[in-house]
């Protein structure tokens, strides 16, 4: 190469371009907020270093609603938790008491 050509290492993308825009039309980046009647919440078990962890979700709701919620699920079920990407996680395997608390605060369950 000669000292006068410089490279050209555009691959195509521009920072002008919109990163949500598929195909023309525009990705809804903003989940909705939904009552608790029409949620239809899974549960997922995982063991995290030889620990049984419970998960449940997919949740919509407002986050200060979402952290009112866990605290006192936590208080009932006498276990810790978290709440992460839309999940909440529980500590042990209680399913069925899960089931119990969140159907008297008004959530569905999908069926398997």
């Amino acid at each position: 190469m000669s000292k006068g050509i410089k490279l050209d290492l555009n691959m195509g993308a521009s920072w002008e371009d919109e990163w949500n825009e598929v195909n023309g039309k525009k990705v809804l980046s903003k989940k909705e907020i939904i009552e608790p009647a029409k949620h239809f919440l899974v549960f997922k078990f995982e063991k995290r270093k030889g620990k049984p962890v419970t998960l449940i979700g997919p949740f919509q709701i407002k986050k200060d609603e979402t952290v009112a919620l866990l605290k006192k699920i936590k208080k009932s079920l006498g276990a810790g938790g978290a709440y992460k990407d839309d999940f909440m996680e529980f500590q042990g395997n209680c399913k069925e008491r899960l089931k119990e608390l969140f159907a008297k605060e008004g959530f569905r369950f999908k069926k398997k």
